[in-house]
């Protein structure tokens, strides 16, 4: 999906901290989440398209959404995974 070289340059755009693919788990559950229409993103909008994936933030607090193969890395798009 993102080769390796280009997800070594990715970086998160509220914090610059680095970026990992996220676990097909994680996907898994963002998508159920996603189906229920109980997802919101940070801005507050909810989320209505189910994600081909996503990149972790290094804290594991936030998820950036890969839709349609293309990462959102925008801060407002964020997905909040760790702040439960």
């Amino acid at each position: 999906m993102i080769s390796p070289e280009f997800l070594a340059i990715l970086r998160c755009p509220e914090d610059h901290s680095k970026l990992t693919l996220a676990d097909s788990a994680l996907v898994e559950r963002i998508n159920a989440a996603v189906a229920g229409k109980e997802l919101k993103n940070r801005a507050g909008q909810a989320v209505e398209k189910p994600l081909d994936g996503g990149l972790l933030r290094a804290d594991g607090q936030v998820l950036y959404p890969i839709i349609d193969r293309i990462p959102i890395l925008l801060v407002d798009e964020g997905i909040l995974v760790g702040a439960d």
